[in-house]
């Protein structure tokens, strides 16, 4: 299993060198203690209420790679402080990544007001889907209504068997992107044409057709 060590520290005076140091150490202690393999190693010197960090973006990036099943922290903290760490922990968790912490010496137990809060989160975020779902459900009735052929957009590209690559309509994948659905939604628009096909699949797709582009 991989995991991705997390370091920070709020300030870049030159004491605070020492704190990132201990924190990869112990970290790479308890990697080793729960036999993880370590994919990266992240260290940052941000203050835990700016979302704008290269090094938070860097690490929510990396844990949408399926090879990736941990995040270990000093505690939950070193994520941020204040909102920024409940939605933090809120897209960390919706992963299903693992979080474990030298302050738990194992898995990270969340608080009680925290675990509360992001149960809210969730349920909000599963409306909102739900709402987004209904809207593309009754824009694309209309588009048919209008004379809109889905069959011709997505049709299947051809069967996929064994353990090859699944055949996806790349096009619509970008396009369904630039115009605001996330990956979770993208997946269920496809599948309800006919197309077996994962979160984790279309943001690979994604990503090979944005390399591609750009070659």
């Amino acid at each position: 299993m991989k995991a991705i060590i997390y370091c920070r520290v709020s300030t870049n005076k030159e004491t605070q060198e020492t704190s990132l140091t201990r924190q990869e150490e112990e970290l790479t202690q308890l990697a080793k203690q729960y036999q993880f393999e370590i994919d990266s190693i992240i260290k940052e010197k941000a203050s835990g209420y700016d979302f704008d960090r290269d090094g938070i973006l860097q690490l929510l990036e990396k844990i949408k790679d399926n090879q990736v099943q941990a995040v270990l922290i000093q505690d939950e903290t070193r994520l941020g402080r204040g909102n920024a760490k409940i939605a933090l922990l809120h897209c960390i968790i919706k992963e299903n990544i693992k979080l474990y912490s030298i302050s738990h010496n194992g898995e990270l137990q969340l608080s009680e007001s925290d675990s509360m809060v992001l149960k809210i989160v969730s349920m909000v975020e599963e409306y909102q889907r739900k709402l987004h779902n209904v809207k593309i459900k009754r824009g694309m009735k209309r588009a048919v209504s209008q004379g809109y052929k889905p069959e011709k957009n997505l049709k299947n590209l051809g069967e996929a068997s064994g353990r090859e690559k699944i055949e996806v309509p790349v096009e619509e994948i970008a396009r369904l992107r630039k115009n605001g659905l996330t990956f979770a939604e993208i997946a269920a628009t496809l599948r309800g044409f006919g197309y077996s096909i994962s979160k984790a699949t279309v943001h690979r797709r994604y990503q090979e057709y944005r390399e591609s582009e750009e070659d």
